[in-house]
This record gives structure tokens, sequence and C-alpha cells, in this order.
């Protein structure tokens, strides 16, 4: 175990250690947090794929008290260094997504653009090659009996840290906030899109019992279809809706414990930051107007643990980098509070 002895919680954050300023190695922490620097997908804003970086400087400013947190970091977070491979690998693919996303944006046909499909061969290829790499690093952190959480990215990149959760923990559900569903099926024919990762979740992994959104104010056809037609394995909370009930009178706590009603046991978070008002997240890749307060979001996640429900994971993806690291500044302080709930709430 690390020596706290000499740490001062209450002094600067020290730039020669981790994440939040802490003296913690991977082997004392009790939660792992995993960079993914992926954005190969994204249909709008771009960014998300240093967003780790960012977030990991930011947090040296952060206090390291929470008033929920009851000490919660004493138990040790640790953020693994970016994976130089894949942000490489990410900003070679995005580019050829970019050209690719511009052609058929203009309705031309894929199938008589030789380059095009190899290019769209790709990505897919290369979507694949990254949820077998979370995957097989996400496991690895569960079987040494870590917590993980992991650091985005766009939404594609949780899919096999899900898959891993499944080995461990069996059947679970996901709470998700999110101003769009992502249950897009192979959105742009990208298989692994962004925009499809819940879909992906429910077709691979049988065992998400129940998908509870919060927050959707963006989303298709498609999607209303697929949530109306899933024998209430879907649940969505649509923003527009939230807001007409605390309109006439409801209060959120009264929204919140019907919201925890519809999950099981176990409890998996994946945290689009677009799912908040975009005072919080300017630059995020695809915002929407409307959104939830963070401290909604936070008082969401918390009641979950007094519940009596167990929080097995979360993902914290779509924060972008703009002019000013106030994106990175806000993530960081999400990031922060997250932690603190989860390893609590063991």
């Amino acid at each position: 175990m690390s020596d706290l002895s000499h740490f001062d919680p209450n002094s600067v954050g020290n730039p020669s250690n981790n994440i939040f300023g802490l003296p913690f190695s991977e082997e004392d922490a009790r939660l792992v947090i995993l960079p993914i620097p992926w954005e190969v997908t994204v249909s709008y804003g771009a960014g998300t794929s240093r967003a780790a970086e960012h977030v990991y400087k930011a947090s040296k400013q952060v206090d390291i008290f929470d008033t929920d947190g009851h000490q919660g970091w004493k138990q040790g977070f640790f953020m693994k260094p970016v994976d130089k491979r894949i942000l490489l690998k990410s900003d070679y693919l995005r580019k050829e997504a970019e050209l690719y996303i511009d052609y058929i944006s203009k309705g031309d046909d894929i199938q008589k653009n030789k380059f095009m499909c190899k290019s769209l061969k790709e990505i897919n290829e290369g979507s694949l090659f990254l949820n077998e790499w979370v995957y097989d690093q996400t496991r690895e952190l569960l079987n040494q009996g870590k917590l993980v959480g992991i650091l985005g990215g766009d939404h594609s990149t949780p899919i096999g840290f899900m898959k891993a959760l499944a080995e461990k923990h069996g059947d679970f559900g996901i709470l998700q906030i999110d101003a769009h569903c992502d249950l897009r099926k192979s959105y742009e024919y990208f298989t692994y899109s962004h925009a499809s990762i819940m879909y992906n979740a429910l077709q691979e992994i049988p065992a998400i019992h129940k998908l509870v959104q919060v927050g959707v104010r963006d989303y298709c056809e498609e999607e209303w279809d697929l949530i109306c037609n899933s024998n209430h394995r879907v649940v969505t909370y649509f923003d527009k809706a939230i807001k007409e009930r605390q309109f006439e009178g409801e209060r959120w706590k009264e929204i919140v414990t019907e919201i925890i009603e519809h999950l099981p046991e176990k409890v998996y978070l994946s945290f689009d930051i677009d799912g908040l008002d975009r005072k919080f997240c300017p630059n995020t890749g695809t915002p929407v107007p409307g959104g939830l307060e963070m401290e909604e979001v936070l008082y969401l996640v918390k009641k979950i643990s007094e519940s009596g429900r167990k929080l097995i994971g979360f993902d914290l993806v779509e924060i972008s980098i703009g002019q000013t690291d106030w994106d990175a500044n806000v993530g960081a302080r999400i990031l922060w509070r997250l932690c603190n709930l989860l390893v609590n709430n063991q």
C-alpha cells in the first residue's frame, strides 16, 4: 500500500504524482482509469481523442475533498498512460473517415468507389481491433480485483469493457446519461459507430438485461421504434418529458426514485457528457440544446448507491477540447466524483 503519511491532501497537486495529484501506483490503487484516445467515427465535432491528456492535467487543480466521498480516494485512484499506438491509429483512421463521411453526405454510392469501400473496411476493422484491445485491458484489470473506469474518447469505446464486466458479474443494467439514444444500427455503415454503442451492446451482450436512458433529446424514428418494441428492456427518460414533469410540480427526487426502480441489482454507468447542459461541455462533439445539470446526474448516481444496488464500473466519454480547458476542467471534476462514488459503493 502507498504510504500517505507524508501526503498533504490540502496542498497543491503534485505534478510528479498521478491523476488528481495522488501518490498511488497502479499496483496500489483500488480503482484504475483506462484512457481510450479514440474518435474514428465521430460524425460532427472532433477533439475527444485527446481529452484524457487534458483531463489528467486539469485534475491536478481539483481539491480532493468531497462531502459524498468519505475519503474514498485513500483507497487509491490511478490513471494508466495514454497508449500512443491507439492514438496514432485513431488519427490515421479519422482522416479516412472524414473523407468517407464527406463522400456519403453528398448521396454518392460507396459501391461505385473502390477507395471508399477500402476505407470503410479499414475503419470497421480498426474499430473491431479497438474493442478487442479494450476488452483485454479491462479484463486483466478486473481479474486483478481492480475497479475500472473508462475515460474516452468517443462513445463507441466501452463495448469491450461491457463484455469484460458481463464475464465477471453476469447480468447487469446500464444507466446511460446522454443527449442521444445511440441505438442506430451501423450508422453511416460504421458497424461500431459512436451512435450505435447501445444497439451493439444490446445485440452482443445478453447479460445486459436493462438499459435506462436519461436526458435524451435527439433521436431518430428507428431508435424510437426499437425502444417501443424492446419489451421494456430499454426505458428512456427523454429530456422533454423530464422537464414537463418538473414544470408541473414533480421534484427531481421523485423522478430519480422512479428511474432507479427500473435498474437491476448491478449497474454500469455510461456517461456521455453531452447529456449535460452545454454550458458544462461547450466543445462536445454533438451538442444538443437542453440537458441535465451536473449535480442532478451525481445525485442520481448517489441515490443508486443508497438504494443498495452495486455499481460495477463507468465510462465518461465525448469530452472534447476547444480554445480553453473548460471542458477538461468540468470533466476532471465529474471524474473525481464518479471515482469516489464507485469506491464507496463497494
